[in-house]
């Protein structure tokens, strides 16, 4: 009768498989995908998205303007209905990844069935705003800086224009008491007497 022998890494080979294998007999797989139920509404009615677009708004409150956009259903989903503003725009249904588990929906992207008469509901308060922020009067303070008061400058007239000395000319008394024609001919007959005198004593 031959002895097996084993050595000690087939022995950890074995031990691991066997061990794999139990282990893998208990585990289940689950391939396909559970059925989400839809939850019961509290007054058997429900909505279903039935825009055109691929997804509709949930807000927090009946406006768009005020309240923010809390989550989206896509086209074809069914939420239950739980009641509709005052002029009935806008259906209340369960949400629950808004706050409180409710959201708004505009009612025109979405159809109520059964048909039926859904309670008004009060809107939520509206969030408050961003806070506003406050300036410290103190650090303000060193920043304003006061006008210092400098003199204008004053407008200093130009000196005024002495006119210019005008002297009379003497030529005007000389031209009143004798022509000057009877000047150039009295010279002209001294030269030529000087001429006649300069010929004779040659």
């Amino acid at each position: 009768m031959t002895r097996l022998k084993f050595q000690p890494y087939q022995l950890i080979l074995i031990f691991i498989t066997l061990t794999g294998f139990l282990s893998a007999s208990n585990l289940t797989f689950v391939l396909a995908q559970e059925p989400t139920q839809t939850p019961a509404p509290t007054n058997g009615l429900f909505i279903t998205v039935i825009t055109d677009e691929p997804q509709i708004n949930v807000r927090l409150g009946p406006s768009s303007t005020v309240y923010p956009v809390v989550g989206i259903l896509l086209q074809g989903a069914i939420a239950p209905a739980l009641g509709r503003s005052q002029g009935g725009d806008w259906i209340q249904i369960e949400f629950p990844a808004a706050p409180d588990g409710v959201g708004w929906v505009y009612s025109p992207l979405v159809q109520v069935s059964p048909p039926g008469n859904l309670n008004i509901v009060p809107p939520p308060p509206t969030p408050l705003g961003p806070a506003t922020s406050t300036i410290d009067p103190t650090l303000a303070a060193q920043f304003v800086v006061e006008p210092t008061s400098t003199r204008l400058p004053t407008f200093t007239p130009h000196p005024s224009i002495t006119p210019i000395a005008t002297f009379a000319s003497t030529a005007s008394s000389i031209n009143d008491s004798v022509p000057l024609a009877t000047i150039i001919i009295a010279f002209a007959v001294l030269g030529f007497i000087g001429f006649l005198l300069s010929l004779i004593r040659r």
